[in-house]
């Protein structure tokens, strides 16, 4: 399973854009066919569309960070991970909607999948793109679960690498120890396709056992997750059941100090030039971030270093650990992208976690993989084995 580039599948992007987008919103900026004609086609990623979160640059494309403040403002260079997905020949179609800043208040993208649900934050304009099948692929950033949250309210893969791994060189930041390139892709499949061919390589760790981490979910997730436990055993997978170790708590609530403290830091000078009109929910993170002792911030990021130690112990023995994707399917309603919390410690640790899409509910749901840090191929190998026994196994 691979994703597919060419001439044709740009048309169907643009024929599905052209279709959705009055409904769903999910695009900033287009790229007009002309353009798309005269790019670049050659490489492992040959004319495969993608879509970009608005805090990108893009050189001389929409780069307005989601906010009114930026309106009609241009990049002037490429990122990083932008120019290196075009050197290898992938075609970007456009910029997608993000929240303000990347922060909480919520941008106009509705959810492709269930209408009137949120589609998440602060990346749903490239997971809900991606969800509607208008483009292959999409880049986001996840600072807390901007990634994994949407990619499970919009029913498709979300990859969140190792931190550091990928160039975060021309991403607006917001909390720049968190701050994380990610991507979205249809299925695990695809995310395996695109990522050993474009940023890794193969694996030849295969999915023999795994760790399912019993964390709070609600009742849908929950009996979502344990059915795909379920269904995994059939299929031979040793699935063993562990509490979260103690400090696990603590570990989400670090993860929050984190983001809020470095958070109200990159956004005070904006917050003093523009005040409430970043966005309610970004200005009243900056003034709490700005309140915070640096105390309370170094004793965050201990918490951190401790519980990387204790989850450390755990990947010795398992190449994944398992656990819901988002607390449960998403809220009803748009103002509220939803709780970052199932995905946030595993942001705070740095390690790569993927959200792999259930298939047979009523809801969009993801099952959450992560992996030691730096061991990625072998986390979407996982995750895409893990798909296919799945699909295999008779859904509810």
């Amino acid at each position: 399973m691979g994703l597919v580039g060419g001439p044709e599948e740009i048309a169907h992007c643009l024929r599905r854009i052209a279709d959705r987008e009055d409904e769903i919103h999910a695009w900033v900026e287009v790229v007009p066919p002309a353009a798309l004609e005269s790019a670049r086609v050659e490489g492992p990623l040959a004319g495969i569309p993608f879509g970009a979160k608005d805090i990108f640059e893009t050189r001389g494309r929409a780069t307005e960070y989601g906010s009114p403040l930026y309106a009609g403002r241009k990049g002037q260079a490429d990122a990083a991970v932008i120019a290196e997905l075009q050197e290898e020949g992938a075609i970007l179609l456009g910029k997608t909607q993000t929240a303000a800043f990347g922060s909480f208040d919520a941008p106009p993208t509705r959810n492709p999948r269930v209408p009137g649900h949120t589609p998440g934050g602060s990346s749903s304009g490239s997971a809900a793109a991606v969800a509607a099948g208008m483009a292959a692929f999409a880049l986001g950033t996840q600072t807390l679960g901007s990634v994994l949250r949407p990619a499970s309210y919009c029913g498709v893969c979300g990859f969140k690498p190792s931190f550091g791994l990928i160039s975060i060189e021309g991403v607006l930041p917001f909390a720049p120890s968190l701050d994380t390139v990610g991507f979205f892709t249809a299925n695990a499949g695809e995310m395996n396709f695109l990522w050993s061919r474009g940023f890794g390589g193969t694996s030849d760790v295969s999915l023999r056992d795994l760790a399912r981490l019993r964390v709070p979910a609600e009742e849908p997730m929950a009996r979502a997750i344990e059915d795909a436990a379920q269904r995994l055993r059939a299929a031979g997978i040793r699935v063993d059941d562990m509490d979260p170790p103690a400090g696990w708590s603590a570990l989400v609530e670090a993860a929050y100090t984190i983001n809020a403290y470095e958070g109200a830091r990159t956004h005070e000078r904006r917050y003093r030039d523009f005040g409430e009109r970043l966005g309610a929910r970004l200005a009243a993170l900056v003034r709490r971030g700005l309140a915070m002792p640096a105390s309370e911030y170094l004793a965050a990021r201990e918490q951190v270093e401790r519980m990387r130690t204790e989850i450390s112990r755990i990947f010795w023995e398992y190449p994944a650990i398992l656990s819901p994707a988002a607390t449960g399917p998403p809220p009803a309603g748009l103002e509220f992208t939803g709780d970052p919390a199932a995905n946030a410690p595993w942001t705070a640790l740095g390690v790569p976690a993927l959200s792999v899409p259930l298939a047979g509910y009523d809801m969009p749901m993801g099952l959450q993989l992560t992996g030691a840090w730096g061991r990625d191929d072998a986390v979407v190998v996982v995750a895409s084995e893990a798909e296919k026994l799945l699909a295999n196994e008779a859904a509810p």
